[in-house]
């Protein structure tokens, strides 16, 4: 029988501007394939790495329930055409074994590719809220009280992801030694090849922006972001 899909789906999560594309970068130094993805972007300076198949189904999930990426929508319903879109997007790489995806809409739309891929593996990644805020900021002129609160609620949903079921997380605050040491760490419970350490994708150059410290956070956005933290220091 043809296979339908690849041997091993990975897809990475965290919100916008979070360090995503380092982290599906870094990933694929390691041996993941990514099909089709964007290797340049004036925003990224390596690409955001997106496959525009798996951004355009995501797009269309969140207009046709009602809203967007920076207006995402309490609930999705995944309708039998969004359906065949991952299937097909699925089926493009069934003879890899290891493939693998990243976009943030996948964490307002992820229930559908855990039906669709009950053993899919995930990932994440988080970023200082006003780090987030400030990025989005440059790219698109975003008052920061809306950033932070789309920080939120991206983040929360990362959370609460983490909390059903445990995967390798990290922070694109992290030096870049300890970053790449916690992803050496995340590649091999992926069961990813290791990287060379001259082949390393990210660099401290990757980040523009780089809070530290908790001044004027709302309070709901203060205690997320100390929770996550937590998970690393707590083993939770």
């Amino acid at each position: 029988m043809k296979k339908s899909r690849p041997e091993i789906a990975i897809c990475v999560l965290g919100m916008h501007r979070s360090g995503t594309s380092c982290l599906t970068g870094s990933l694929q130094k390691s041996g993941l394939t990514l099909g089709k993805y964007h290797a340049q972007n004036p925003y990224n300076k390596k690409g955001n790495r997106e496959n525009q198949d798996v951004v355009d189904l995501h797009e269309q999930l969140l207009s046709d329930n009602g809203g967007s990426w920076d207006k995402p929508p309490a609930n999705i319903d995944w309708q039998e055409s969004h359906i065949r879109a991952a299937e097909s997007i699925l089926a493009s790489y069934s003879r890899h074994e290891y493939w693998g995806f990243k976009d943030p809409r996948t964490l307002v739309v992820l229930d559908g590719w855990k039906s669709l891929i009950p053993d899919i593996r995930c990932i994440g990644i988080y970023r200082h809220p006003d780090s987030v805020a400030a990025s989005l900021a440059k790219r698109n002129a975003m008052p920061r009280e809306q950033a932070l609160a789309i920080w939120y609620h991206y983040n929360n949903l990362l959370l609460r992801e983490y909390r059903r079921q445990r995967f390798p997380l990290l922070c694109f605050d992290w030096s870049e030694t300890k970053f790449h040491d916690e992803l050496e760490f995340a590649i091999g419970q992926l069961g990813l090849p290791r990287t060379i350490a001259e082949d390393r994708f990210f660099t401290d150059s990757l980040r523009r922006h780089n809070y530290q410290g908790y001044h004027d956070l709302p309070d709901n956005v203060l205690r997320l972001y100390r929770d996550l933290q937590t998970l690393h220091s707590a083993g939770a």
